[in-house]
């Protein structure tokens, strides 16, 4: 199967985890390649990136402490295209990628995303706000910001940079031990 590579390693910062990959950023080969997907315009404001990187650069987020991979590893072109034994069969291979690389945080990317990793890797049905969550996956902490799709315009530009700035925030807390 076509899709895109985690890019994991042990020591990470932070890990964005995503529902699963797109159509368009598999033909590419990388991560939020859309050109309509706000990810990189949103996070790069926020200050996450240091210096800025976009889709065509995103490998280069390793050294900058930052990985990417997905709860389902299978592309859609929406997430409508997903079905549940996706999430039967993925959630649990990512709980597993995650407790073997332990970054400091692992950031979901919206409520579906995070939803359905609870619901089929650790087995709770809840309904999660964004923000810090009260669960840790392994040693990681977990972030849930909103799913910067342009699926998902109930958030606005400025509502991403601000999770996005949130989240920042909490990363350089945990890096000063706070």
């Amino acid at each position: 199967m076509d899709t895109l590579p985690d890019y994991l390693a042990d020591g990470l910062s932070v890990v964005f985890v995503g529902l699963n990959p797109g159509l368009e950023s598999v033909r590419a080969g990388h991560y939020f390649a859309s050109p309509r997907n706000r990810f990189w315009t949103a996070a790069n404001r926020a200050g996450i990136f240091d210096p800025p990187l976009d889709a065509t650069t995103d490998l280069l987020a390793l050294e900058q402490g930052i990985g990417f991979t997905d709860v389902v590893k299978r592309p859609t072109s929406g997430s409508s295209g997903l079905r549940a034994a996706d999430y039967k069969h993925w959630a649990p291979v990512l709980k597993q990628n995650l407790l073997r690389c332990s970054p400091r945080i692992v950031c979901f990317h919206g409520n579906v995303a995070y939803r359905n990793y609870l619901k089929r890797a650790e087995g709770v049905d809840e309904k999660p706000e964004l923000g810090l969550q009260s669960r840790s996956i392994g040693r990681s902490r977990v972030y849930l910001v909103p799913n910067p799709s342009p699926a998902n315009a109930v958030y606005s530009m400025a509502d991403l940079v601000g999770w996005y700035r949130r989240l920042r925030a909490f990363k350089h807390e945990m890096e000063s031990g706070a």
